[in-house]
């Protein structure tokens, strides 16, 4: 199936848009600090006739477009935020600010879904309201919770909500949407090893931290193989390891840090339960007192069965049937839609970014957003509004 009537894009509108998201990888900002982001986005849509709404998590940006007489009302969202990480690339639109780069293309989600809006404002082929949501800290600050704590959902209540994420890997073209979780839930864990510190010469004086410590990590790594049905996913990795401050001291106290990985909240809880014992278990072996406190995070994002079938069909639409991953296997990264999800029906989609050679991969220093694909979400929006909203006389030419 091919798009039913293909949306003509001006290649000078997609060139605008391309410069726009350019411009904001070259000032990239933060968690809640996206000002000079949010006020280009702001500043676009009223440029072009939308009702703009700010405040909501600090640097929120909503656009508003009502066309017809329906009730009917379905949000878009793209994030904001930039990550604290170096930029290695020698491009022109490299990061400005030293330390801070976007390396997971959500200046490329921000330029598309302004796109969209823009074309959508001057091609009104719906029956509905589209919200476009134009959200902060996506990067483990969870801006989309704050926005909803804040009203989103109460001042716009969509009857569903759509996300769109670029994907390297996936080939320019191609576009995944899967139903059910896509992205895992994430849960922090931070686990404190005292034993009795001495001197390094005379180990039997104490008890020593790094040997427990070392016994737990390697335990750790038993929880998912030994504790978890073979069918059923889930990570735990240990990403830090603090202890000691001198050669000659075996100390007092060491400290793991690291995170948990899911799709099911009972999957977590088993998790939890079973470092829980891990811990009690050596620290009982080794003399110590042992302690471990979970921060849980992002829930599981998981794509509503119904507005998948509707984002399978606007994909096919707009890129071939051939071209619609179904059965791509969810991704152990984490994503604040899910808050979105779990209030609202919707779907999370991943559209190729190309084959993410050369560190072209997200979280990465020589990441950037591929704007082949910036026409490409313009389409899938724009036929998404025009199908869920009811008018199948897409077309029009920005």
């Amino acid at each position: 199936m091919q798009d039913k009537q293909p949306l003509s894009l001006d290649p000078a509108f997609l060139k605008e848009i391309a410069t726009i998201r350019r411009d904001i990888h070259a000032h990239p900002e933060l968690a809640f600090a996206e000002t000079r982001t949010a006020d280009i986005v702001a500043a676009e849509l009223e440029k072009n006739g939308i009702e703009v709404h700010r405040g909501l998590a600090r640097t929120g940006v909503i656009g508003v477009i009502r066309a017809g007489s329906s009730k009917r009302m379905i949000g878009l969202r793209a994030d904001m935020d930039a990550l604290p990480l170096k930029e290695m690339n020698e491009f022109p639109h490299r990061s400005k600010h030293e330390g801070c780069m976007h390396a997971c293309g959500h200046d490329g989600h921000t330029a598309t879904l302004l796109g969209a809006a823009i074309h959508l404002s001057k091609n009104r082929n719906f029956d509905g309201t589209v919200v476009f949501i134009f959200q902060p800290a996506e990067e483990s600050e969870g801006g989309a919770a704050v926005m909803i704590e804040e009203g989103l959902f109460d001042q716009f209540p969509v009857d569903a909500v759509y996300g769109l994420h670029n994907w390297p890997g996936i080939p320019v073209g191609e576009m995944a949407v899967m139903p059910g979780p896509v992205m895992a839930g994430t849960c922090a864990f931070e686990i404190t090893v005292r034993g009795h510190g001495c001197h390094a010469a005379m180990p039997h004086q104490g008890i020593d931290t790094i040997v427990t410590a070392s016994q737990l990590v390697q335990a750790l790594q038993t929880v998912v193989s030994r504790n978890m049905h073979p069918c059923e996913s889930a990570v735990v990795s240990v990403t830090q390891f603090h202890s000691g401050s001198a050669w000659n001291i075996i100390p007092e106290e060491a400290i793991l840090r690291g995170t948990i990985r899911s799709f099911k909240p009972e999957v977590q809880q088993t998790v939890e339960r079973a470092i829980e014992r891990l811990c009690s278990g050596v620290a009982s072996a080794n003399g110590a007192q042992i302690g471990v406190v979970f921060d849980h995070r992002y829930p599981p994002t998981v794509n509503s069965a119904a507005e998948t079938d509707i984002c399978r069909q606007v994909a096919g639409e707009v890129l071939g049937d051939s071209k619609v991953r179904k059965d791509e296997l969810p991704s152990m990264g984490a994503e604040d839609f899910s808050y979105m999800l779990q209030e609202k029906p919707g779907c999370y989609v991943w559209l190729g970014n190309g084959p993410g050679t050369g560190g072209c991969t997200l979280h990465n220093p020589q990441y950037d957003f591929n704007d082949d694909i910036i026409g490409l979400g313009i389409r899938y929006w724009t036929r998404l509004v025009e199908t869920t909203l009811g008018n199948q006389n897409a077309g029009g030419t920005v």
